[in-house]
């Protein structure tokens, strides 16, 4: 859906044109009136963010983000790699989750908000690798020991969160591309394992993974050979609804380059709804992978937010998520995270100051559309 207020001038026409020529113009000017589609003022998905802040050491700041991007939402996302270091600490994973996020939820549910949680059990940072603390202790998704605790630690998540969607691995086209055979194998059996658990205590909850769209489409092999998920479908096939990951500025020059069905060829022939569960455009130029440059700026951000829209429209989608409502901070960055971090810092709809850039007018204006989804 185009976000861009298209006006007609009025044209003063002097007396001595005729009648007949200002009848004529007066056509030309009511057909492209007919041409120009009215912006739309419905939308079919729900809006919302990933709690996030400049920097996590700093509660105020926390707070801060939380009240600016509730105020434009009507859903949430929890994304989380398994807390590998409390649970291999001893801590109880039932503590973990009441203290991290029980009291979010309970805030996200005083907005009625719906809730989506999504449950990594690979490295969110590396697809080609495990979490860094399994990495760290000789350990792998792929034992069978580190599986049973991914399991229980998703039916904890459940059971005192009480989501509305649950998603059980992220980006798994990609992990299958760019990890080991025994890892991707892993996540496959992981992820098909805890349906069983879920459903055991909670029937409702509805059940997903995540694609990425990007390569989905041969653009992060630079082929621009379209691919396709439907090995996803085979090896998760409990799912009820598609998570999409897409962060295209790693390849499109500009957002409107971008392909109208972008997303609802991912799941032509499957009657599935989709929905973004992270991605966005970065609002500044940096030297990307392999040493490309990624240019980019604030109104590109913001076209691309457009662009968005038309392709969530197109699709019929359900929700778009951003993990960033501000930027990050990369001075505040512990050594520990993947240094790729980096790109991903200039997500955000404000920046590490709270500084509102042209990109979040165009979210508030999507999100101040009708919503027509229950």
């Amino acid at each position: 859906l185009d976000k861009v207020m298209i006006s007609l001038q009025y044209v003063v026409w002097l007396q001595r044109f005729t009648p007949i020529i200002l009848l004529g113009l007066l056509g030309v000017i009511a057909s492209c009136k007919d041409d120009d589609p009215a912006p739309p003022t419905t939308r079919t998905y729900r809006m919302g963010f990933q709690n996030s802040a400049p920097r996590f050491d700093n509660f105020d700041l926390i707070l801060q983000s939380l009240e600016l991007w509730t105020q434009r939402a009507d859903a949430a996302m929890i994304t989380t790699e398994v807390p590998w270091d409390s649970i291999y600490a001893g801590k109880s994973m039932i503590k973990y989750v009441t203290n991290n996020y029980l009291g979010l939820v309970n805030y996200y549910r005083d907005k009625k908000f719906k809730l989506w949680i999504y449950i990594d059990p690979q490295n969110g940072l590396n697809r080609a690798s495990d979490a860094n603390f399994l990495v760290a202790n000789g350990k792998s998704i792929a034992q069978d020991d580190v599986q049973k605790l991914y399991r229980r630690f998703v039916v904890v998540m459940d059971s005192l969160l009480h989501p509305d969607h649950l998603g059980l691995a992220l980006e798994t086209n990609l992990i299958r591309a760019a990890s080991t055979p025994a890892i991707y194998a892993g996540v496959k059996k992981v992820a098909n394992d805890a349906v069983a658990d879920v459903r055991a205590i909670d029937k409702n909850v509805l059940l997903s993974v995540s694609v990425q769209a990007d390569f989905a489409w041969g653009r992060l092999l630079g082929s621009g050979t379209y691919i396709g998920i439907a090995q996803d479908f085979i090896d998760f096939p409990f799912v009820q609804e598609l998570g999409i990951s897409s962060y295209p500025y790693f390849d499109f020059s500009k957002p409107e380059d971008i392909p109208i069905d972008y997303y609802s060829r991912l799941v032509e022939g499957n009657s599935l709804p989709i929905f973004i569960s992270e991605g966005g455009w970065t609002s500044q130029t940096f030297v990307g992978p392999n040493q490309k440059e990624i240019v980019s700026d604030a109104t590109k951000q913001k076209n691309y937010m457009i662009r968005q829209s038309q392709l969530l429209d197109q699709a019929g989608a359900i929700g778009l998520f951003q993990l960033l409502f501000t930027d990050i901070d990369l001075t505040s960055i512990p050594s520990s995270v993947d240094p790729s971090i980096k790109y991903y810092a200039y997500l955000g709809l404000v920046d590490i100051n709270f500084q509102l850039k042209q990109s979040l007018s165009e979210w508030d204006l999507i999100f101040n559309r009708t919503l027509t989804s229950p």
